[in-house]
């Protein structure tokens, strides 16, 4: 199984971000668009996952992040890794709030004893929009500054969940499922 750990939007705001990115995928850029479902943030990328340690890999989340009290981020601003010039992912931002910095680390001390490896760049927290085409050039995003200027988004959610996702591939991009919910604020299962 193909596994991640994220936060999930709410369907109210994941339909906001994906209506507010609409100009960049109406410029038709060389790039991949994330379906309006697969919008979230992720917490920690697992891959692939033997089945038999879900179970496990659940426990220990919920165990994790059970303590935390929900709160709530902004979201909104436009931006692209590595950058708008190269881009080879395009992004809205997330608020870098202390709060989803401690869930991330607590995931990331979750899933370690699992043999998954601590991530070795900081965390940064973005909701992806789309992953430029492997053959596409910087000339091909000379309109992407002019672009991203008449892009306007700007939300606020309320964390109330870390979600182990499975990622499916198919023919029209990753389906993604829930695997196991591990709320906030509630004791371990």
């Amino acid at each position: 199984m193909r596994l991640f750990v994220a936060v999930n939007l709410p369907p109210e705001e994941r339909s906001a971000a994906f209506r507010a990115a609409a100009p960049l995928r109406d410029a038709r850029l060389p790039v991949r668009w994330v379906a309006e479902h697969g919008l979230h943030i992720t917490l920690k990328f697992l891959g692939e996952v033997d089945r038999g340690l879900v179970g496990g890999l659940g426990s220990a989340l919920s165990g994790a992040v059970g303590g935390a009290r929900p709160f709530e981020i902004w979201l909104g601003g436009f931006g692209a890794f590595p950058s708008l010039t190269r881009p080879r992912v395009l992004w809205f931002g997330i608020e870098r709030h202390p709060a989803l910095e401690l869930l991330a680390n607590d995931v990331e001390h979750a899933v370690g004893p699992f043999g998954f490896a601590p991530e070795l760049k900081p965390f940064q927290p973005h909701l992806t929009l789309g992953r430029a085409a492997r053959a596409a050039r910087p000339s091909d995003f000379r309109s992407l500054g002019t672009l991203a200027a008449e892009v306007e988004y700007a939300g606020v959610m309320r964390v109330e969940s870390v979600d182990l996702m499975q990622s499916t591939l198919g023919r029209g991009g990753p389906a993604y499922s829930v695997v196991h919910r591990a709320p906030l604020a509630c004791e371990p299962e």
